[in-house]
């Protein structure tokens, strides 16, 4: 409703300058030119607004003009005609490239249209239990249709247990969406054949490489689940939390760069006791601000959120204090992935040497 007050609003103004620039025209005696400047209408209305719309305002200043004309008596004179002649033309090619405008607005409304369905196939919204973890995820955009976003997420059972990969392309657009669908292939493909979760990290990261730019990266989190324990490979990413008794940041042993950057990340393992949940995230969330600039509180935030029993429930409450939080809806988009261990008996446990894995770290 408010955008169609504002286009009608700009074509009554446009209507009421054109009117404007013929009454200023009329004023001017002995001279049988002039009408030309109403050509200004037409072609401002061609830029921001529809073909009808300009096809109105070029009928009014024709009619202005044909006034204008009678008034002062010039309608047979060669001025006046050569100029109502290019005010005809000019307001012809207004229309048309109004019409040019439409057909753009258009082609890229239906290319948004599809590029939306494909990011919603490739982030499509998991409720399920995989190999003994629960998995839930949610995915929020700003504006829904406004931009495709680069956050990515996906879950497989593999050989070496039920591997996680999060992540967040740098940048929007169809660009994003290209790198999003290349890193899911990649991960996809190698989570299966690939035993250490390190060595995973880097085989995504050289498989990515072909089809990043010079300024192009991936951030992501890898994590493996097995029986107690959580194996986890951070490139550049936000750390994800555990939810238990408390609320601890898993923070790397120490910072990898982001896929895509010759990343060679080391990993590390966590207890994860059955009952206990992982909470992974994209900057979204972490970098929420409010309109003082304060960050979202996410430690706290999350423990209350998280006190909700079912895994739906507690994503939903998270991402409502984070609205409540910012007091309007957020600037960017949020992936948030909630896992938690059933006790369900998964896959056995690779030898932890071979892929440098560093000391298991305590509740």
């Amino acid at each position: 409703m408010r955008r169609w007050r504002s286009r009608n609003s700009l074509l009554a103004l446009a209507l009421g300058g054109s009117l404007l620039l013929a009454a200023l025209a009329t004023s001017v005696s002995g001279r049988p030119a002039g009408v030309a400047v109403l050509l200004i209408g037409p072609v401002l209305t061609s830029i921001w607004s529809s073909v009808r719309r300009t096809a109105v305002v070029t009928g009014w200043t024709l009619l202005l003009a044909t006034c204008d004309g009678l008034v002062r008596r010039f309608v047979v004179s060669p001025a006046f005609g050569l100029e109502f002649a290019v005010l005809v033309a000019g307001g012809w090619l207004a229309v048309r490239n109004a019409a040019r405008h439409a057909d753009r607005e258009e082609a890229l409304a239906r290319v948004t249209e599809v590029a939306c369905a494909s990011q919603g196939a490739l982030l499509r919204p998991l409720a399920v239990e995989v190999g003994g973890i629960e998995v839930c995820t949610r995915h929020h955009s700003p504006v829904r249709e406004a931009s495709v976003c680069g956050d990515l997420y996906d879950v497989v059972r593999t050989p070496y247990g039920t591997r996680l990969l999060v992540g967040d392309v740098r940048g929007h657009g169809l660009e994003a969406l290209r790198i999003t669908a290349a890193a899911l292939r990649a991960f996809r493909d190698l989570a299966y054949v690939t035993p250490g979760l390190a060595d995973l990290a880097t085989a995504v990261d050289a498989r990515l490489a072909p089809d990043l730019g010079s300024e192009d990266f991936v951030t992501a989190v890898f994590a493996e689940f097995t029986p107690g324990e959580v194996r986890l490979v951070n490139c550049g990413h936000p750390p994800p939390l555990r939810v238990g008794k408390c609320v601890r940041i898993l923070e790397p042993p120490q910072p990898a760069p982001p896929l895509g950057l010759r990343t060679a990340p080391p990993a590390h393992r966590v207890y994860l006791q059955p009952g206990e949940r992982l909470l992974f995230y994209t900057d979204g969330l972490s970098e929420a601000r409010n309109g003082e600039g304060v960050e979202f509180p996410l430690l706290p935030r999350a423990a209350e959120a998280l006190a909700e029993p079912s895994n739906s429930d507690a994503l939903d409450a998270l991402y409502a204090l984070a609205i409540a939080h910012t007091g309007r809806p957020l600037t960017d988009d949020i992936v948030l992935v909630l896992c938690r261990a059933t006790g369900v008996t998964g896959a056995p446990l690779p030898a932890c040497p071979r892929e440098g894995i560093s000391p298991a770290a305590g509740p």
